[in-house]
Parts: structure tokens; C-alpha cells; sequence
């Protein structure tokens, strides 16, 4: 007889802002003690998923994303500059002017180069949120999950430096200039696994819980203009492959963010209680999917005779 706990992924999907809700979903994972055996995370998925992996706490992943919202670092981004323009009805005639500007730099800047934002650019986040460690080092096990713009292939990074890694599946297209690794090109994992369920279910997870914090498809009364057109095909792309993603999950967690926009960091309080709001309704759920059980086995002589085959991996019990 041999007790065994299943082994548990977390799956943590892309969604800029949205993802911030990840960190309110592991601190219910540790305030009520839920197993996590690995961390599967694509673009922010991948930069909470490691920060956690690497030993940052949620209470301290908070209080590190407040204080980098009121940074000089965030505050001349480009990543404020695009919230702003969305926000535009919003704002003073001096503000609207400001952030005309702002953006038709970004938006110059962009077609002589890869992204709006340089590697060296984004990099103050990344370190400011992860230590200068390789994935090797991580206290649980971590898959930053990326895409090679070259071959077009998925690429699942699991050793090298992890702020690299981290760097490569947060480079959102068109604002994150891509990373060159190895003769690849290495964009946004969420072009092909929103949520990475299958890279999780692929690195040995036998009960998956994914994160889902896509936009929500809801539908529209009126598309005008050619932008329109590309922002309202990307949200169906990027809903669809979100859907798929999850039908390999064992539990979903669906935290009600899906409506607002990818640049909406100033929002984190309400996006971190919100992703804890949601996690607690599937405690029990996860407890139920993950709980030991027993598994009976006769001699292994008995089971030749029998005609039984089991894998070696079940029979030392490493599976």
C-alpha cells in the first residue's frame, strides 16, 4: 500500500495588469496551506509565478508592486503613457496634450525598432521583482513559458538565468522588444498558451490549476476604424486560445478582471483582491483534486505472473 499526494501545477495566464490578481491567488495557496509542486507562467503569469517560485512571498509581492507604481521607473514608461491615452476623456486639456506627445514618440520610436520598449527599458521591473539567480536555483520548479518569432515554435525555458527567462515571456509584441537567445528571437508566451496549461500538465503536474485573467469577449455595438478592427480580432484570437488552453485543467480560477484593460497597474489592490476573492471559492476544489491517496500493489512477482506491466517510474512510487 503507498499514500501519495498528487502532484500540483499552477498554470498562470498573461494578461498585463490583469495579472497582478495572480498574486491574490497565491496568497490563498499559502494561507491555506495548497501544494504547489511547480509553476508553469506565461508574460506576467511568468513574472509573479517566479517571483513567488524564487521565495518572494505574496504580502511582500504586494508591497514591492505598490511602491514600484509610485516609481520614477514606472512613471515615465511607456506602459503609462499607453494607460493614459486610454483614459484620455478623463484627463485635462494639458494632460490630453502631454499624452499626445508622449505617444507619438513611443509610436515614432516603434517603427524603427522592434518594440516601443527597449530590453534595457523594461529591465528595472524585472529586477526589481527577481533576484540574479538561474531557474535551477528556484525554490520550486518554473517554466517561463515564450515563443521564438523565427521559427514561430513555442519555447518553454526551464534552466538559464531567470530574469532572462522572465524577460523573454513578458516582451509583449510591438511593446516589448523581443530577446535573442541561442539564434532565437523570443517573444510573449501568450502568442501561442495564454494560460500554459499544457506546459504545466508537460513538465509532470497530474492536477493542474489554471489562472485565467484574458479580457472578457463581450459583445460590441460598433466596430469604426481599422484600429478597432485589429484590438476586436486580437481579443477573439486571444479568447479562444484561452479557452482551449483550459479544457486540459483540473481547476480553473477565473479571477472577474477580464474587463479591463492590460495597462491598468494602478489598479493593483483592487486586482490582487480580486484574484483572492476568486481563488477561495476553489479551495475546496483544490484540496478534493490534490488529496492523497492510496494505491494497492500486489508482490511484484505476482504481477508477472499475472501479465501486469507497470512503468518502473509508478513502481518507485516517482510518478
Amino acid at each position: 500500500m503507498i499514500w501519495k499526494r498528487r502532484r500540483v501545477g499552477l498554470a498562470l495566464g498573461g494578461g498585463g495588469a490583469r495579472g497582478l490578481a495572480h498574486i491574490g491567488v497565491l496568497r490563498v495557496f499559502e494561507e491555506e496551506s495548497l501544494p504547489i509542486d511547480l509553476i508553469a507562467g506565461t508574460s506576467i503569469g511568468a513574472l509573479v509565478g517566479a517571483a513567488f517560485a524564487s521565495g518572494l512571498g505574496s504580502v511582500e509581492m504586494e508591497e514591492r508592486t505598490l511602491a514600484f507604481l509610485e516609481s520614477p521607473a514606472f512613471q515615465d514608461s511607456a506602459l503609462k503613457t499607453i494607460k493614459e491615452a486610454e483614459a484620455g476623456e478623463r484627463m485635462t486639456l494639458t494632460q490630453k496634450i502631454q499624452a499626445f506627445f508622449k505617444n507619438q514618440f513611443y509610436l515614432a520610436k516603434a517603427l524603427f525598432r522592434p518594440g516601443m520598449l527597449q530590453s534595457e527599458e523594461f529591465h528595472p521591473m524585472i529586477d526589481y521583482f527577481l533576484p540574479d539567480i538561474r531557474i535551477e536555483e528556484m525554490d520550486i520548479p518554473f517554466y517561463a513559458v515564450t515563443v521564438d518569432l523565427l521559427s514561430g515554435m513555442p519555447v518553454v525555458l526551464s534552466s538559464g538565468p531567470l530574469r532572462e527567462a522572465v524577460m523573454a515571456s513578458c516582451a509583449v509584441p510591438g511593446a516589448v522588444a523581443p530577446v535573442e537567445k541561442d539564434g532565437m528571437l523570443l517573444s510573449d508566451g501568450g502568442i501561442t498558451h495564454l494560460v500554459p496549461t499544457s506546459v504545466a500538465r508537460g513538465a509532470g503536474a497530474e492536477v493542474v490549476v489554471s489562472v485565467n485573467v484574458g479580457s472578457t469577449l463581450e459583445a460590441r455595438d460598433a466596430i469604426r476604424t481599422a484600429i478597432d478592427v485589429y484590438v476586436r480580432a486580437s481579443n477573439i484570437m486571444g479568447h479562444h486560445l484561452a479557452e482551449e488552453s483550459l479544457r486540459d485543467s483540473d481547476v480553473v480560477i477565473r479571477p472577474d478582471v477580464g474587463h479591463l484593460h492590460w495597462t491598468d497597474f494602478p489598479l493593483a489592490t483592487d486586482l490582487i483582491a480580486e484574484g483572492e476573492r476568486a481563488a477561495r471559492e476553489k479551495v475546496g476544489e483544490v484540496r478534493r483534486q490534490s488529496a492523497f491517496y492510496r494505491r494497492f500493489l500486489r508482490p511484484r512477482g505476482a504481477r508477472r505472473q499475472a501479465g501486469i506491466h507497470r512503468p518502473s517510474s509508478v513502481e518507485n512510487g516517482s510518478s
